[in-house]
């Protein structure tokens, strides 16, 4: 399972090298805030509109997409519930801890995972597709209407065209879906600046590790394990049975969904959290933990199903 610890050992490294940047203070006091920012409003949409701009929306309509989405909705859903049991929380701990549950790293993961074990990262495709088509656009309308103390249907409404991941990935696929291709001179140039969102986010990540101890006491340790445990163990369950009962399908197919929905959560969930600054600890511990554990949790995976 060589594959495996390959995509994860450079995630590690590149977490690694943001965590002995933020050791040395060479970036500044406002550095992680001044990282977020850069990632949320110029690297995520550049990267989120390239992909979709090349994406094949055939992939829109598959299997793996309904698999997908019934195991991530399932996880999410079941975090609200069960989080009853814990007390109140805010809209942005829910949004967050939903995301946290079901929203797996399908991208600076995913893909080498799916490149060194899988043999293809189309497998993740869907999954990237879903979650900033749907999942994500939800989340940070929810985010942004619920951090700004008013609500009211003119600020719901015009929510889409504020936000730049939106906008970005509604034109992605607006030219994939009509087949419209951009000359090279401006899809370079994007490709480019999306392609520094994930080792961006990653070293923001470990720059947010230095002076916290992860699954500190406090109302949120309780939330960072129940949305670690549904996004490891259940989320997969789900995607096992959905895929083998409701829609039959067996062999290396189920091996490549099962695997998948094993993803941890995503850096993503972090860089939301850390922008509208709400349950910034949750998504952070929920990425760690998630991320540890999911090494010996995919290896198995691949020994039982491959």
């Amino acid at each position: 399972m060589g594959g495996v610890l390959v995509g994860f050992a450079i995630v590690g490294f590149v977490i690694a090298v943001g965590y002995a940047i933020g050791r040395s203070g060479i970036l500044g006091e406002n550095s992680r805030y001044t990282l977020s920012r850069l990632v949320f409003f110029v690297l995520a949409p550049a990267l989120l509109f390239t992909v979709l701009a090349d994406a094949d929306v055939h992939l829109l309509f598959s299997i793996p997409l309904v698999v997908a989405a019934i195991s991530a909705v399932a996880a999410g859903l079941l975090f609200l519930l069960l989080i009853r049991l814990f007390g109140k929380r805010t809209v942005p701990q829910l949004v967050v801890g939903a995301l946290a549950s079901g929203y797996q790293n399908a991208n600076n993961i995913g893909l080498p995972v799916a490149v060194y074990v899988l043999g293809s990262a189309e497998y993740v495709a869907p999954v990237i597709l879903l979650q900033i088509v749907v999942f994500a656009p939800i989340a940070l309308t929810m985010l942004d209407i619920s951090t700004r103390g008013s609500v009211s249907i003119k600020n719901i409404l015009l929510q889409p065209v504020r936000n730049p991941l939106i906008l970005a990935s509604i034109a992605g696929v607006l030219l994939a879906v009509f087949n419209v291709h951009l000359p090279v001179p401006v899809m370079e140039p994007l490709k480019l600046i999306g392609a520094a969102m994930v080792p961006v986010v990653l070293i923001s990540f470990g720059m947010s590790l230095h002076g916290q101890r992860p699954l500190q006491p406090g109302p949120e340790r309780a939330d960072v394990l129940l949305a670690s445990a549904i996004k490891l163990l259940f989320m997969p369950t789900v995607a096992y049975l959905a895929a083998r009962f409701l829609f039959g399908i067996h062999g290396h197919e189920l091996f490549v969904l099962v695997l998948v929905a094993a993803l941890p959560t995503a850096q993503n969930v972090f860089n939301y959290a850390q922008r509208y600054e709400r349950s910034e600890t949750l998504a952070r511990d929920a990425v760690l933990l998630t991320t540890v554990l999911a090494v010996p949790l995919l290896v198995l995976i691949a020994a039982l199903l491959s």
